[in-house]
């Protein structure tokens, strides 16, 4: 089977678990219980791994909208016979509205069949394949015409109004018609074999009440700058990754989607990672999304707790778990063949010193809504961190693109410890008698000098990815961001042009080093900002007009875009792609932000 562009995929989410739909009407991607759970549709990776397809029987145009500010999609069949359009969502709990979406998910995929024009003949493919593919299901045929699933811990329970749905073997196979003004409502209904049954909605009801739900987060969204649209637009899609009952945001909805077809950089991306943090943050706060923000930052200061001397873990859990153990699935071929699929992440092994950083900026952010005194559990978070960046700031790492191979003295990694003790100085006097400024603002002079001096290449006449290293490195884009030097700097506006030149592309795509075969996302809106902030601003808009012409028809962002094809690759819907666009907008907004 040719798999379809990455693209194609829109999103769905409940603030729970999030699933993939195509334009060809199939669901190959859903992690019912939440989104780093098992997969009972897996199709995404491999042909066996599960799907449910609604879609005409025959050849047909299409169109696709989400619902304004929602995450309902609406795709539009236009065939021979006539139009019919499938509106798809997760269901919200019965009468949640707005931040309330998520905490008590019902976990029912809705599937909304209206004719439009005509009659037109429908099929529905049901084949399930819970974890990851592994298990087949027992398809067993319910009173009224609904068929269960039950494969090891997972139940699925189909429906569709006024259908007789019967099992063949290990699937469902349907035809049905679809006349002008008819409705055909079908729902899927995850639950725990040992738990309570499925849930029963009626699926018409639900997915008003779901666009309801989502609807409400315009009354607290209150974005007045730029790009208006686009950003609020982004700010769904980060609500959308966010799980509801911890307020984690995922990095990703999906494992395994290669940063290059045919390559092995394939990782799972649905944890959340502290390196993500003080950008979401600053993303929420830009999108006026304070309760996501406030959420985000308590599950953060819950997942790290008491400091010791191990290194803060770069990612969680998204309920706070450290071990995130990967492993391979050999059964499945992963996305076009691209091997292998895995689950879990060994980059929380990793030794990371960028992430103080941004849990102390992300609290520097926050100081104003906290108070002008900290709970004990905080003031000992941001003291500890900052002692653990004093101590260990001369060690290499691995980076933040996460390298598996040697660590290295990264210049980013450097720059956030300086921004770690720069804001711990700030924070100083909201931090209690353990804290020791006069000491961490020597630290951090000494960091900033040996910057300025190991990470500036005269050969290259930038500042390069590591110290000592001829590479060039889009994460020097980040001293600017995190205000370590200005990027009307000489040194640095230097770096920012080598940048442009050498790693950027005539669409706007900015690559992370010389031998990246994709142009990463949110780099290239760290490009923009960095134009801005050094007084390039026309420039800096018609980037970033070029960046927001690589999302897919629905407003989305994967990971990064393919150079020569300009097709989307890595996971999808990517958290920081979304963030980086806010943050952009905001800083074409206001370039005195900070």
């Amino acid at each position: 089977m040719q798999q379809p562009p990455i693209s194609d995929y829109g999103f769905l989410s409940d603030c729970r678990s999030g699933a993939l739909v195509g334009r060809d009407g199939s669901v190959d991607w859903w992690c019912p219980d939440r989104f780093d759970s098992p997969s009972v549709f897996a199709r995404l990776l491999d042909a066996a791994g599960g799907h449910w397809r609604i879609a005409p029987l025959a050849a047909s145009r299409v169109e696709r909208a989400y619902r304004p500010e929602t995450l309902v999609l609406r795709t539009v069949h236009h065939t021979p016979e006539g139009s019919v359009a499938v509106t798809d969502a997760l269901a919200a709990e019965l009468g949640a509205r707005g931040h309330e979406l998520g905490r008590n998910s019902p976990a029912v995929l809705l599937r909304v069949v209206e004719g439009l024009s005509g009659r037109v003949r429908m099929h529905l493919d049901f084949a399930p394949r819970p974890e990851y593919g592994l298990l087949t299901p027992y398809l067993h045929d319910q009173p009224g015409g609904g068929v269960l699933a039950t494969a090891g811990p997972v139940a699925l329970l189909l429906r569709g109004t006024d259908q007789t749905l019967r099992h063949d073997g290990d699937r469902v196979a349907h035809t049905f018609e679809v006349a002008a003004g008819q409705t055909v409502a079908f729902d899927l209904a995850y639950a725990a074999v040992y738990g309570d049954p499925p849930a029963r909605l009626d699926p018409v009801v639900a997915l008003a009440e779901t666009a309801q739900a989502w609807e409400a987060f315009r009354e607290t969204h209150r974005y007045r700058g730029r790009y208006l649209p686009q950003v609020r637009h982004s700010a769904v899609v980060l609500t959308g990754l966010t799980y509801a009952r911890s307020g984690a945001v995922a990095a990703a909805l999906t494992t395994s989607l290669p940063e290059r077809i045919g390559g092995d950089r394939n990782y799972d991306y649905r944890y959340s990672w502290l390196r993500d943090f003080a950008m979401t943050m600053r993303a929420f706060w830009v999108a006026a999304c304070p309760d996501e923000a406030t959420r985000l930052f308590n599950w953060a200061a819950r997942s790290i707790g008491r400091i010791g001397d191990q290194p803060v873990p770069v990612l969680f859990g998204l309920e706070g778990e450290r071990d995130l153990s990967e492993h391979e699935c050999t059964h499945l071929r992963g996305y076009a063949d691209s091997a292998p699929v895995r689950i879990g992440n060994d980059a929380w092994r990793q030794r990371q010193l960028d992430v103080p950083g941004e849990v102390i900026s992300a609290v520097w952010r926050l100081h104003d809504y906290l108070g002008d005194t900290f709970e004990e559990e905080i003031r000992e978070m941001v003291v500890g961190l900052a002692e653990q960046v004093a101590s260990t700031w001369r060690e290499p790492d691995r980076g933040i693109w996460e390298t598996r191979d040697v660590e290295r003295h990264y210049l980013s990694s450097k720059a956030l410890c300086w921004a770690a003790l720069d804001r711990a100085v700030a924070l100083a006097p909201r931090l209690g008698d353990r804290a020791d400024p006069r000491r961490w603002a020597a630290v951090r002079d000494e960091i900033r000098s040996t910057v300025l001096r190991e990470g500036w290449n005269d050969r290259i006449g930038a500042y390069t990815g590591a110290f000592g290293s001829t590479e060039l490195d889009a994460s020097a884009l980040l001293l600017p961001v995190v205000g370590f030097l200005p990027a009307t700097d000489p040194r640095m506006r230097a770096t920012i042009e080598v940048v442009e030149r050498q790693l950027g592309t005539d669409d706007g795509l900015v690559r992370r080093w010389n031998t990246d075969p994709a142009g990463f996302v949110l780099c290239s809106f760290w490009l923009v900002e960095c134009l801005v902030m050094a007084g390039e601003t026309e420039r800096a808009e018609a980037l970033f007009d070029k960046v927001l012409g690589h999302a897919n028809d629905l407003g989305l962002f994967a990971e990064q875009i393919d150079l020569d094809s300009g097709a989307q690759l890595g996971n999808t819907p990517q958290a920081l792609s979304h963030i980086g666009l806010i943050n952009a907008a905001w800083r074409l907004t206001d370039p005195s932000t900070d």
